[in-house]
């Protein structure tokens, strides 16, 4: 299975079901069930379905905060060159985060054994 590091509050509205894109610089072919890691925690905090990544515009970023939940009142630029929403569904928390060794090098994916 990938992990995938995400900051806080990020993780939390993610789990939470109230996040449903995670934006990012970068396109990802990546599919399926990933691991959510609290980015500095050391420790895996439940897991999502990473259903589409799509390219956005900056209408579309603007109009979209119900799924990406990042505030701001008027939005002048798109956070990355390009652009991505990596869309989520079907989170789960686990009962008990599981700790995990992070590779040297690893930013934003890297490969868990279960």
């Amino acid at each position: 299975m990938k992990g995938l590091i995400v900051k806080s509050p990020w993780i939390e509205l993610i789990l939470e079901g109230k996040k449903t894109w995670e934006i990012r610089g970068s396109n990802t072919k990546i599919r399926g069930t990933i691991a959510l890691i609290k980015s500095g925690s050391g420790m895996v905090s439940g897991e999502v379905n990473l259903r589409d990544s799509k390219e956005l515009t900056l209408k579309d970023y603007q109009v979209s905060n119900e799924f990406h939940r990042v505030q701001s009142k008027n939005f002048q630029a798109l956070p990355y060159k390009k652009t991505y929403a990596w869309v989520l569904e079907k989170p789960h928390i686990y009962e008990e985060p599981i700790p995990y060794e992070h590779p040297m090098g690893a930013i934003i994916w890297f490969n868990l054994s279960r």
